[in-house]
């Protein structure tokens, strides 16, 4: 074995333990909107130290179950910090329909608490100290990716969101001129009968309209939920879990934030 050989092997060596060390930490943290407790989960990779980018996710009106949690893994492991936010209550997660939109219609019917518990989860992110509070971004998945365009239609100060599969239409005034601060990445399923090609289009239309950075995917086989492999399991005919759209989707949205918080 020659001399350049060995030493590679020793410097291997030299660097397994902190390799081995390195991983991504998932931390549930409880936190209080008026009486009511959330629970998030922070995920965050621990071998990085420097400030970095951090995401905010909104869950599916399933509320905060293991497709949440994996999503922000799944950021953490790409190298931002991530908070999965609550918009229902510790606790509150359905696996039935008629549980889900109870669920979210008691979060949504008071404009104002449904602001503040998305408030609450971007402070939660803004304050961990290896976040770095100029460079913020929020991925909704369904309602969560509604509720993500909702916030940034009123001026939500972040740089980038990002929906899959979410309702595109908006819910009270549409984007006005200056108002949105964020670049935003919506991605569909072509196959989603819950967001149909006219709700797509008055989309793209709205936001060219108020000057908004925007980039439309959509996915031809795509149905509701394609990021969730559990979709197919909640009994309606809407929902369905596609690999391909799900990895491609996730992809597409880190080239977009990595150009749009620099």
């Amino acid at each position: 074995m020659t001399k350049n050989l060995v030493l590679a092997f020793v410097a291997c060596a030299a660097l397994a333990p902190a390799a081995a060390r390195a991983e991504v930490k998932l931390q549930e943290v409880e936190y209080k909107v008026g009486d009511v407790t959330l629970e998030g989960t922070l995920a965050y990779d621990d071998a990085i130290k420097d400030k970095r980018p951090g995401v905010l996710v909104v869950h599916e009106w399933w509320g905060h179950n293991a497709h949440a949690r994996k999503q922000a893994e799944r950021l953490a492991k790409a190298g931002y910090v991530a908070f999965a936010l609550d918009m229902y209550g510790k606790g509150k997660v359905a696996t039935h329909p008629k549980d889900a939109e109870a669920f979210m219609t008691e979060a949504t019917k008071d404009v104002g608490v449904a602001v503040a518990r998305f408030n609450a989860g971007l402070e939660e992110l803004k304050k961990q100290p290896n976040v770095d509070p100029t460079k913020l971004a929020v991925v909704g998945y369904c309602f969560g990716g509604t509720v993500a365009l909702e916030m940034a239609r009123a001026g939500a100060d972040v740089k980038v969101v990002g929906t899959f599969h979410a309702g595109l239409a908006p819910r009270g005034e549409p984007a006005k001129k200056g108002t949105m601060k964020a670049a935003v990445i919506a991605q569909t399923g072509g196959a989603d009968p819950m967001v149909p090609k006219a709700q797509v289009d008055g989309f793209k239309k709205e936001m060219k309209d108020a000057g908004v950075k925007v980039q439309v995917i959509s996915y031809p086989k795509a149905k509701h939920g394609f990021t969730n492999p559990d979709a197919g399991t909640f009994g309606m005919d809407a929902l369905a879990y596609d690999a391909d759209a799900d990895k491609k989707s996730f992809d597409a949205f880190l080239k977009f934030a990595k150009q749009n918080l620099r």
